[in-house]
């Protein structure tokens, strides 16, 4: 496995939007440093609903980004879905959360998936998009950083599976905002799993 691409955005409005948002990426070249917060220069306008620790980094898989192009019949090219990273041969169906990444220096751990929202519908131009991307089951990944480091088109990447049970991504798309089994949720939360998530099952009785 390898990074196809590296992505980053700028703040800019979408047609019909007010606010200003970073969903809007392009590959880059060269190297890029990732710390806590993600990769360095990539623009996060809201801050309430994306980016910090647990949602750092946004990944890809290629064999996923190839489906949707087939789905949409248009090339989906790397950054289109907001992602910072494209990782070749990587099925996002298959990743589940605890899983890492690791690039050189870089370690990535997967934290959850991605949740469509009414900006993702507007950067595609297609109101009904985030029924069509829920329904496809395909989330994208989003990543905690362990260990920073900086990151560039070409690296090799290695995937650790989580050890533990798994919890997956379409899984984690699926179940969400609803309430989960007492044996589901023992699963999550022995998973490595976003502080958020982790909080709200905490607080369920």
């Amino acid at each position: 496995m390898k990074i196809l691409a590296v992505c980053i955005g700028n703040a800019e409005r979408l047609p019909g939007k007010s606010y200003k948002t970073g969903i809007n990426k392009h590959a880059i070249s060269g190297g890029v440093l990732v710390d806590a917060e993600g990769l360095l220069g990539d623009a996060i306008c809201n801050r309430k609903h994306h980016g910090g620790v647990d949602q750092a980094v946004y990944v890809e898989g290629s064999l996923t980004l190839d489906w949707w192009s087939a789905e949409l019949a248009q090339t989906i090219a790397p950054g289109t879905f907001g992602e910072n990273l494209v990782i070749e041969g990587l099925d996002n169906t298959m990743v589940a959360v605890g899983d890492r990444f690791i690039a050189g220096d870089l370690v990535l751990e997967v934290t959850s998936a991605r949740i469509p929202c009414a900006t993702f519908a507007a950067r595609m131009g297609d109101p009904l998009f985030v029924k069509r991307y829920t329904r496809a089951g395909r989330p994208g990944i989003y990543c905690r950083v362990i260990k920073p480091g900086t990151v560039t088109a070409g690296e090799r990447v290695e995937w650790q599976r989580f050890e533990g049970a798994r919890v997956t991504m379409p899984e984690m798309m699926a179940t969400f905002g609803r309430r989960l089994s007492v044996e589901d949720r023992a699963r999550y939360l022995a998973a490595p799993i976003h502080y958020k998530l982790r909080d709200s099952l905490l607080a369920e009785r």
